[in-house]
This record gives C-alpha cells, sequence and structure tokens, in this order.
C-alpha cells in the first residue's frame, strides 16, 4: 500500500513511517497540506494518509472533497488525550494513533486499509475454475472483462490478477464509474489543467496518469456515458490521453481492467455501450459465478466473517451451529458475498453466546423481510409487522395515484432503506445510478426531501 505522511510531530510521525516501511508500506513524507494535495494531484497517489494533529485536519479533509480525492486519513498525536482524539475524529480522521508509534498498532491500522485484500476465499469447484482461468492471464497485459452480479467480489477478482501480474509492484488504482457523475467522470479519469473548468484551481493528473505502469481497475463501466466511451476507446486503442482542457496528448502504460454486472452484449444491442469499445475491453472475460452456484464456499465465508466481526467488537467467538448452518445453504442470496458478509456481522452483534445460533440469524426473504425476525425479539418486529400489514393490503392504497407518484415512493424509499447508497439502492431497483440520479435531481427539484448520500463515494449535488 502507499502511505502518504503529512507534518513531523518532533520525528515521531517519521518513526512511524519507518515501521510503516518495514512493513511493506512504500512511504513519501511531506510536510504540509498544501504539499499534500500538489502530492496528490500530481499522481502520487496514496492508500492512507497519516496527519499530525498539530497541522489543519479539517483543512485536509476538506481539500479532499473539495477535489473529489477519496483517500482515508488517520490523525497522529502525542500521547493518548482523549480530547485530541475525539476533535481529529469529528474533523473527519477515521481513526488516531497517539504517538510514539506502537509498531503492532501501526501494522494493525494498515491491515485495516488494505483488508480488501486480493486474496479469494473459496471451496467450490466453480471458483476454482475462473481462480485457474484467472491465474493464467493475469501475467499477461491483456484487458479483462470481469462480469458477474453485484456482490460477487469482481473488485477482489481484479485485485488478484493484478498482484499476480508482472505489474504487482506498481500501482493498482480503482474508479467507480457509477459513483461518479458524467460531468467530472472525465477529469476523474483523463485530469484537467488549471482553468479546464470551474473548480479547476489546479492542475490534477487523472487516473489513467497515476496508474501508470501499473493496473487500472475501470469498475461498473456499463454505466459509462456513450460520450465518453468514445474517449476512452481512444485511450485504449492508442495508450494517449487528452487532459480537459490540455493541448498535449499524454502517453500512459498501464494494464485495463473493467467490471459490470450487467449483460454487455445485451448492453451493445440496446446501444447504450459501443461495440468496437466492448471488443477492445474484452480481450479475456471472467464471469463470476453467484454465490448460490457456489455452495462449497457459504461455509467457509461465513467463519471468515464471524471471526473477522468478532475479533472487531471484542466478542467470543468459536463456531457456527449446524442449524444455521443449514439455513445459510439453504438462502438464496440475492446480495451474493456482500449480503453474507452484513448477515454474519449483525450474527455476531445478536448472538448470546460463543457459538452463533439460528436465534442470530436475520436473512432477507424474497420481499425484502427479515424472515428470522419472529425467532428473536428485536426492534425489527414492528418493522416486520407493519410491512406485513402494507402486504396483505395488496394494491388498494395504490388506486388513485400516479404512476409517477409510485416510482418517486418507491425509489424513496428504497434509497432510505439503503441508507442512502446510491448504487446499492440502484441495483436494487434494477436501474442504472445515472437513471437514479436523475430522478433524484428531479424530486429535489421539486421540494421532495431525498436521503443524503451515504456509503458510497458518490457526493449529492444537488
Amino acid at each position: 500500500m502507499r502511505l502518504l505522511i503529512v507534518g513531523s510531530l518532533d520525528g515521531h510521525i517519521t518513526a512511524a513511517g519507518k515501521i510503516a516501511l518495514s512493513r511493506g508500506a512504500k512511504v513519501a513524507h511531506v510536510h504540509d497540506v498544501e504539499q499534500a494535495m500538489a502530492a496528490l494531484r500530481n499522481g502520487q497517489g496514496a492508500d492512507l494518509i497519516m496527519f499530525d494533529v498539530n497541522l489543519d485536519i479539517g483543512q485536509m479533509i476538506d481539500s479532499l472533497k473539495r477535489e473529489r480525492i477519496n483517500i482515508p486519513v488517520v490523525a497522529c498525536g502525542i500521547g493518548t488525550s482523549a480530547e485530541i482524539a475525539v476533535r481529529a475524529i469529528k474533523a473527519g480522521a477515521k481513526e488516531y494513533i497517539p504517538l510514539p508509534p506502537d509498531a503492532e498498532l501501526i501494522a494493525a491500522v494498515l491491515a485495516a486499509v488494505t483488508e480488501e485484500s486480493a486474496a479469494f476465499i473459496f471451496n467450490d469447484a466453480s471458483m476454482r475454475a475462473t481462480i485457474k482461468l484467472a491465474d493464467q492471464v493475469a501475467p499477461s497485459d491483456a484487458s479483462i472483462l470481469i462480469t458477474g452480479e453485484s456482490g460477487t467480489g469482481k473488485e477482489v477478482m481484479a485485485r488478484y490478477i493484478h498482484t499476480h501480474s508482472k505489474r504487482a509492484s506498481k500501482a493498482f488504482i480503482s474508479v467507480n464509474c457509477a459513483a461518479i457523475p458524467e460531468n467530472l467522470l472525465e477529469s476523474e479519469l483523463f485530469g484537467h489543467e488549471k482553468g479546464a473548468f470551474t473548480g479547476a484551481i489546479a492542475r490534477r493528473i487523472g487516473k489513467f496518469e497515476e496508474a501508470n505502469g501499473g493496473t487500472l481497475l475501470l469498475d461498473e463501466i456499463s454505466e459509462m456515458h456513450p460520450r465518453l466511451q468514445a474517449k476512452l476507446l481512444r485511450a485504449i486503442q492508442e495508450r494517449v490521453i487528452d487532459r480537459v482542457g490540455g493541448s498535449q496528448p499524454v502517453k500512459v502504460d498501464i494494464r485495463l481492467i473493467a467490471t459490470s454486472n450487467r449483460d454487455m452484449q445485451e448492453e451493445v444491442a440496446k446501444g447504450t455501450f459501443r461495440e468496437d469499445l466492448y471488443f477492445r475491453l474484452n480481450v479475456m472475460s471472467l464471469e463470476l459465478p453467484p454465490l448460490r452456484e457456489r455452495p462449497g464456499d457459504i461455509a467457509m465465508l461465513a467463519e471468515h466473517f464471524a471471526k473477522k466481526y468478532a475479533a472487531a467488537n471484542g466478542v467470543a467467538f468459536s463456531g457456527i451451529s449446524p442449524e444455521v448452518q443449514d439455513m445459510l445453504r439453504a438462502h438464496e442470496w440475492r446480495g451474493n458475498v456482500r449480503e453474507l458478509e452484513n448477515t454474519m456481522h449483525r450474527a455476531v452483534l445478536l448472538t448470546h453466546g460463543p457459538v452463533i445460533g439460528p436465534e442470530a440469524i436475520l436473512l432477507t426473504g424474497g420481499r425484502g423481510l427479515p424472515v428470522g425476525a419472529a425467532q428473536v425479539p428485536t426492534p425489527t418486529d414492528s418493522i416486520v409487522a407493519k410491512a406485513a400489514a402494507v402486504a396483505a393490503a395488496g394494491t388498494v392504497g395504490l388506486v388513485g395515484r400516479t404512476v409517477a407518484a409510485v416510482e418517486r415512493d418507491l425509489i424513496i424509499d428504497t434509497l432510505s432503506h439503503c441508507l442512502g447508497n446510491r448504487t446499492h439502492a440502484a441495483n436494487i431497483l434494477g436501474i442504472s445510478i445515472r437513471t437514479l440520479r436523475n430522478k433524484l435531481k428531479q424530486y429535489s427539484e421539486e421540494g421532495v426531501a431525498v436521503p443524503a448520500a451515504h456509503g458510497d463515494s458518490e457526493q449529492a449535488s444537488y
């Protein structure tokens, strides 16, 4: 991982950097916020920022948000002052590390940041076949298209391919095409020159240049607007990009991986995705099977997530009961591995002992209701009862309402259910993130309260 240290703290923060370096991180050091932002704009990149609390951490967080740079910031200060730690976290820091640094604490922070590793946990034959194919194509520089339902682990597969390629020592850069508005995505990918548009206060290197020598992942590429697809096609064909507002082409050397949860051939047939770009990306195709088609992985993944969240919450864990194993194997897992992870996280929080039993399992049923809720008295009981009453009422409550009004309420309710996460809501609704964004903008302009963006990299612009 890439670590950017900002500040000095009498040399203690540098000592933390040396520990990180010994643990395999690539470390860079600057003295203030301006230097940090300059380094990030120029394509140096970072996976984590360690920040001296004697500097203005609020300025650092605001600068990152203003320029849409999504990097976690960890505050560092001498001693264990609760007041300093609280102030830093309220300002936007993800964590506070007391100095002088403890080697194991630094290692734990690095491990937390790199938790989404390139290691696949699998046992099922269908996934073994997919991994075998990935191992065969990883050493090449061929573009790869990874498809599969949401939550199957497409980004983890992309990281796996990168770490098994000849570019493993170089940067792995990921861009979520679904989470960035169309008018900002071009700048995010190709960079811009100072003054290229309102808000372009300085030249900024795009993800193509930041990934130079390494791997660039274009996540959910099927959500990219056709106009931008044409510019992307040129970049792939000629390995040359043009910054927004720039006059000179820039050569890049990258390995491109793209992912999509849609049927790409169907998108091409509909005219929403360029056929020539599809063939450029699809030199090699990997399709990740949904969790329901890899039952041999469910028990292994469930135990992995249970151990992970038990450790994170200081809860004793010694196993999963056979009854729970049966429940997990019988479930349909529409949300795939992501849904299983959330289920085991809840189970760890609800369990009354070291062995996770049926009373701690809340599964999402076919109508989106927790099917295990009746087994354990929790606050969700009232929600289930209310939902059941609504279902029993059939369509009576819809008579007399316009289709647009019903659609609006469905979208807003789904977004609230997803705690404001636009990407998850769009997946549940079966629409593109672009369509969802346009609908929400319309509702906001009509005076409808729209849940704030949360849980994904998109920030509300309305």
